[in-house]
């Protein structure tokens, strides 16, 4: 629909826009986005009639707009201050432009009803400016810039004005009008997050070339220029050059990303801050001290107990073996006894003497084995309960310290499995430095060795990750974009 071809303007020394080329289609709602004083409101004064080109051509639908008088072209714009007549009511400030076309009065009130309708404004036609809040005049100079239904309408920081709340819900009342109407959109801004919003396709302005241009989805997964990476969002930036497997920086080794550029090439390695993988390697250096101490003074503590266990063990087995060995002779003694007594009563012989007593003998000699055995039957038992205890402990221990290792490594949903993630090339380790958390996410600074200014991370939701901890940080290589310098 739009086509601009090689625009350039000076203003003295300063060049506002150098060969500036660009193509509009029809129905698209195009963003100019870039820093101020980057020549994106001189282009769109240009397309509005209001500043001519030193060179290049514009066209709209094939026929020439640079010939065409400002008030002659089928272009409206809308003002960044609104410019609504303090002393004309709403449905007088929408009409203005049609009356100055003098149309007939009864179309001039229809189209003014249809177009407040569609800015939610026909309740308020009589309402002057002054009692309007800035979202609801911003909808009025909306409304005046659609009602003339012009093929292309042009918006110099339609929402600046607005409060951050107003500005989001106009962003989304802006988008739902230009479907409704059809007319093509190209909107000026400084403001990423209003240009990905609101637009279809955006070109990024810088010192008056257009650096890319590019869906917003595309514009910030894949900058292809430092510039773009910088501005459009948040960006870890790695210099270094352009090897088989990413990128080979200084001090940093191979850092993993994707590229066709030719190994050698200076480059930047971008990498978005939600795409690092963020693994935590325990404690600080002062907590791991004490943590250290701490299972030195715990493993002490059980291998005294342990110790005054196996000697309370011993102290019974031997109490019980000496109250046995009492209990034999005192069977003996009696058994004797009783011989000597029946040999001098009965006069009994020798030989039935004897034979009692190696009766007795062998009564007392029973007693001594089944009493051996159940001492030794019953020290067994307390021996294997014993090492059936330990088995318990020595299990329960192992198991508190996997599910104590699966903590540290798992973390509070930022850090991975229980994974080794020190190993290998591709990974930077570091310190946090500090944590903060605002949008729903949290933002976590890293300071890695090597690198001037620390690494920085966004993850969904708030983290337990606190300053001083030692990560590690990790990401698959097509997260990585490579930019030649």
């Amino acid at each position: 629909m739009l086509q601009i071809t090689g625009v350039s303007r000076r203003f003295g020394d300063v060049t506002a826009l150098s060969e500036i080329s660009l193509e509009i289609r029809q129905g698209e709602f195009f963003a100019l986005l870039g820093p101020s004083g980057c020549g994106k409101t001189t282009l769109l004064r240009i397309l509005a009639g209001f500043e001519a080109p030193d060179s290049g051509t514009v066209t709209l639908d094939g026929e020439d707009l640079l010939g065409q008088a400002a008030h002659r072209r089928p272009v409206n714009l809308m003002f960044q201050s609104y410019a609504l007549f303090p002393h004309m009511t709403v449905a007088k400030n929408v009409a203005y432009g049609l009356e100055r076309e003098k149309l007939p009065k009864a179309e001039i009130r229809e189209r003014v009803e249809e177009v407040l309708e569609k800015v939610g404004l026909a309740a308020m036609a009589k309402r002057k400016p002054q009692q309007l809040s800035g979202g609801q005049r911003q909808r009025v100079a909306l409304a005046r810039a659609i009602v003339k239904r012009p093929r292309l309408l042009l918006l110099d920081e339609p929402l600046s004005a607005l409060d951050k709340k107003v500005r989001a819900e106009m962003q989304l009342e802006l988008k739902r009008l230009q479907n409704e109407v059809g007319i093509t959109f190209v909107v000026v801004t400084h403001d990423q997050e209003e240009a990905m919003s609101l637009a279809d396709r955006i070109a990024v302005f810088s010192a008056g070339k257009v650096e890319q241009v590019d869906a917003p989805v595309t514009l910030y997964e894949r900058p292809r220029t430092p510039f773009v990476a910088d501005f459009v969002g948040a960006n870890n930036l790695f210099e270094g050059k352009a090897c088989a497997d990413g990128l080979s920086s200084d001090g940093l080794g191979v850092l993993p990303g994707l590229s066709d550029l030719e190994e050698g090439t200076s480059a930047l390695l971008a990498v978005r801050p939600e795409r690092l993988r963020l693994i935590s390697l325990g404690h600080g250096p002062a907590e791991a001290e004490s943590a250290a101490v701490a299972g030195e003074e715990v493993e002490a503590v059980e291998a005294a107990e342990v110790e005054v266990d196996a000697e309370d063990i011993g102290s019974s087995e031997s109490a019980v073996d000496g109250e046995g060995a009492d209990d034999a002779a005192d069977t003996e003694d009696v058994a004797a006894a009783e011989s000597s007594e029946s040999a001098a009563a009965a006069g009994d012989t020798e030989d039935a003497v004897a034979a009692e007593d190696a009766e007795s003998a062998e009564d007392v000699t029973a007693a001594e084995k089944a009493e051996d055995a159940e001492d030794a039957e019953g020290t067994a038992d307390g021996e294997d309960a014993e090492d059936a205890v330990a088995a318990e402990s020595a299990e329960d221990v192992t198991a508190a310290e996997k599910a104590e290792d699966g903590e540290v490594a798992a973390g509070d949903g930022d850090t991975a499995d229980a994974v080794d993630p020190v190993a290998g090339e591709g990974v930077l380790r570091g310190e946090v430095a500090d944590v903060s958390f605002y949008g729903g996410i949290s933002h976590i600074s890293v300071l890695v060795a090597g690198r001037p200014v620390p690494v920085l991370v966004a993850t969904q939701g708030a983290t337990q990750v606190q300053a001083g901890s030692s990560v590690a940080l990790t990401w698959a290589p097509e997260d990585g974009v490579l930019i030649p310098q």
